[in-house]
Order: C-alpha cells, then sequence, then structure tokens
C-alpha cells in the first residue's frame, strides 16, 4: 500500500468505513436476525409459496409481482446507526385527529351498517355489511371514533386492495414506512404480515414449543413472531395510532388475534396506585437494532423514546396505561428494581385479565373474500396465535398510521370514571 493510499484510508471517518464495509457485503447486514438470508428487493423464493387468493388480491390491484414477492427495502435503505434509524420521522408535522370531527352517535357509519355486533363488554365491535372502500370521509371519521371507543373494529367479507388500505391509513394519519420491513411490491407503508415467509425464507426457527416462551420474559427469551403481547411502533417519536390489517388468506381454523384494552387495564388499578402512576413517564425502545456511532463495537442498540406511562387519548379523553411486555424498559425516576417490578404487574394486568380482551377468528363467510381489523395501538395491546403451525396459510398486509405525540391530561378521567361505572373497591386491603 502506497502512502497515499494510506492517507486516503486515515481520512475516512471509521463510522462510514464500517457502513461502507456493510452495504457493500453480501453476508452482512444490520438489523436482522441471525439467520436471516439477509434478501433485499422482490424475492423469487416468497412467490413460490404466495397463496392463490393472496396472488390474485395482489394482481387484480395491478401489483407487479413478476420478479418476486414480497419486496424488502434496498440495503442501500437500511439504517445502519442508530442515530440515523431514530432520526426517521423525527421532524414535525400536523396530525390531524378525525375522530374530533366525528358524529358522537355516528349515525352515518353505524345507520349504514347492516348489523353491529359488540363482541364483548369492553372490547371489540364488528360491522356487518360494509366495505372499507367505499366508505365516504364522514364515515371514516366516525370509524375512527368508534375504534377510539372499542379499541378494535373488525369487517369480514372485504373486497379492499393493498391500495385502496393504503389510501385509507393516509386518510387517518402519516403511514408509516418501515425501513426493513418486508412490503407489497411497489407500495411503501403496505407491510406483509406473513409467517410463513418468515419461517421459510427469513430462517425464524419458532416451534410449537417455542413461540410464546417472549410472554414469560421478553429479555431472554427472543420474540420469533407476533405471538408475543405488545403495541406496535412505540419507538416513533409519535407512535402508532390506527392500526389496519387485512388478511386475504386465513386458516381454516386457528391463527386467531387477541386484543386487549388499555383504558379497562388502567381501570383494574386500584385508585391509589393510579395517582402514583399518573404523570410518570417510560423508556420505549425499538424492535430492531443498530449500531452505536461512538462504539460500533458495542453490540447492537435499540432506539429509545420517552412516552407516558399513562396517556389520554385526544378524541375520547380518556385514560390508558400505555406500556407493552416486550417494549418498555423502565419507568424513570425509580430504581430498576422498582421499575421491573412494577412493570411486570403493569404487563401481567394486560395480559392476565380475559374480561377486557377480544380473541377473534378471522374467517369470513364469503369464499375469496378477506377480513379486515382496524385498531388503536395507543390504547391497546395485541398478538396473534401460531396454532395452525403454518399448516395452512395465513397471508396479510398491514398499514399503520401515526398518531399525535402522547400526552397526559392530568384532568383527564378514566373510561369507567366517565361513562359512570363503578369503582368500586371494597374487596381492596
Amino acid at each position: 500500500m502506497t502512502s497515499t493510499s494510506t492517507l486516503k484510508l486515515q481520512a475516512i471517518p471509521i463510522d462510514k468505513e464500517i457502513e461502507n464495509i456493510i452495504r457493500s457485503s453480501k453476508d452482512i447486514a444490520v438489523g436482522v436476525g441471525a439467520n436471516d438470508k439477509i434478501q433485499f428487493g422482490p424475492d423469487p423464493e416468497g412467490l413460490k409459496i404466495l397463496p392463490e387468493s393472496s396472488k390474485k388480491r395482489l394482481l387484480d390491484a395491478g401489483v407487479d409481482i413478476s420478479e418476486g414477492y414480497p419486496w424488502r427495502p434496498n440495503k442501500s435503505d437500511v439504517p445502519v446507526f442508530v442515530d440515523e434509524a431514530a432520526a426517521i420521522r423525527d421532524d414535525d408535522y400536523e396530525y390531524i385527529e378525525r375522530a374530533k370531527n366525528a358524529d358522537p352517535e355516528k349515525k352515518a357509519l353505524l345507520g349504514a351498517a347492516k348489523e353491529v355486533i359488540h363482541l364483548t363488554k369492553h372490547i371489540g365491535t364488528e360491522l356487518v355489511g360494509l366495505q372499507l372502500s367505499d366508505l365516504s370521509d364522514k364515515q371514516k371519521d366516525e370509524l375512527a371514533l368508534l375504534v377510539a371507543e372499542r379499541v378494535v373494529v373488525f369487517f369480514r367479507d372485504q373486497k379492499l386492495s393493498p391500495v385502496k388500505q393504503l389510501e385509507l391509513g393516509g386518510y387517518w394519519g402519516r403511514v408509516e414506512q418501515h425501513p426493513q420491513t418486508t412490503q407489497v411490491n411497489g407500495l411503501p407503508g403496505v407491510t406483509v404480515i406473513w409467517q410463513d415467509y418468515r419461517q421459510r425464507n427469513l430462517s425464524v426457527g419458532m416451534t410449537f414449543k417455542n413461540h410464546n416462551l417472549g410472554n414469560w420474559d421478553a429479555v431472554k427469551n427472543v420474540s420469533r413472531g407476533n405471538q408475543v403481547w405488545h403495541t406496535d411502533l412505540v419507538h416513533e417519536k409519535r407512535p402508532a395510532g390506527l392500526t389496519h390489517l387485512h388478511l386475504d388468506a386465513i386458516p381454516e381454523s386457528g391463527g386467531d388475534t387477541l386484543w386487549s384494552s388499555g383504558y379497562a387495564a388502567y381501570d383494574k388499578l386500584s385508585e391509589e396506585f393510579k395517582r402514583f402512576l399518573d404523570g410518570k413517564q417510560a423508556v420505549f425502545i425499538s424492535a430492531n437494532g443498530y449500531l452505536d456511532r461512538k462504539n460500533p463495537f458495542g453490540g447492537p442498540r435499540k432506539i429509545e423514546r420517552i412516552h407516558p406511562l399513562v396517556r389520554t387519548h385526544p378524541a375520547t379523553g380518556w385514560k390508558s396505561l400505555f406500556v407493552n411486555r416486550t417494549m418498555t424498559t423502565r419507568i424513570l425516576g425509580l430504581s430498576s428494581v422498582e421499575s421491573d417490578l412494577i412493570l411486570n404487574y403493569l404487563f401481567d394486568v394486560y395480559e392476565k385479565n380475559a374480561d377486557i380482551q377480544v380473541r377473534f377468528k378471522w374467517t369470513p363467510s364469503q369464499p375469496g373474500l378477506g377480513t379486515s381489523a382496524i385498531w388503536d395501538n395507543r390504547i391497546s395491546q395485541h398478538r396473534s396465535t401460531w396454532d395452525h403451525e403454518g399448516k395452512d396459510a395465513r397471508h396479510g398486509t398491514r398499514v399503520t398510521s401515526l398518531a399525535e405525540l402522547p400526552e397526559f391530561d392530568p384532568n383527564s378521567k378514566s373510561q369507567r370514571e366517565a361513562l359512570g361505572l363503578s369503582l368500586d373497591e371494597k374487596d381492596f386491603f
């Protein structure tokens, strides 16, 4: 090596040199699993196992899958360092809470439905006889309010293209475009939810015995899919608001999804404990890890954000417990021991109270049509079940609309307090 070459090499900052090595290597990538085959762009292997119902939906929508499916963001677009990952969507922009514009009685939406089915007392409503692709803006506003009140709303027998799904998400907020997750070809923001693909092509290594272990300890046990209770995208500066998952390939049995209400989880707590938690803040982390620019050999580091532990929903004005086992790491102002004890209890409140949860079976009543669930991440956790173990196809697309900067209003009320429901504590010691 000449002295000139040496000078040029020394002139390159170490972080830039590391980034160049990662981006130019076929075998190295950041933010992926250890067994990931590190495929970027359209995947021909995925196309081989794509369910026929999913393929038809994509082709009918004009999605080009001729070179493969799904599509993974180009390696040059994937962040290497945690600071550049955190900078994505870190800007200020105007968020419009559509539910605030809605008729409180939701006459345009509910009046057009053939049937309104409340699946449980606290959470979950199914609307029958509506097509999401045909909703007016007034109905979309009312749907946002219904979701804010009922946490999750379901629609069976939907003929819905991923293009229309993306348009609907854009109406409710800024659509999240993930820098790493598999997406529908040509439609950034439409994430592919397809465990069969992850299992076969991304070497997830999920089995009957290990896929639920994260629900005991999300730190020690790898989360191999969506089977661990979680809330989407809490590492964002403005975390997820409404998320819309549409399944176009559904097992005959199994593959259900569960949601738990943050409103009701908060109201499960004693009034004294509520007062202690109100106003507290917690640290939330990303699912993916990146390199630390100042310590690139120190192992992966997650994005960290600070949000309220209890947040107030801007449309309902109700308080909700805002935590989840996989991505809430500590409560500010407490010792690590105190924080861990309290957080683990709060996780259990969400996860172990069946009366504040709903479990949904996706199967549509008409062949060839899909089923949609729209939920509010600000006031919920969710998880899926993998009891079908990949023997039946399950494929869908998800669009997430980001919401406001999380806030806690000390003058806001809990759901039960606002609705005049009992807060009796006679059995408390």
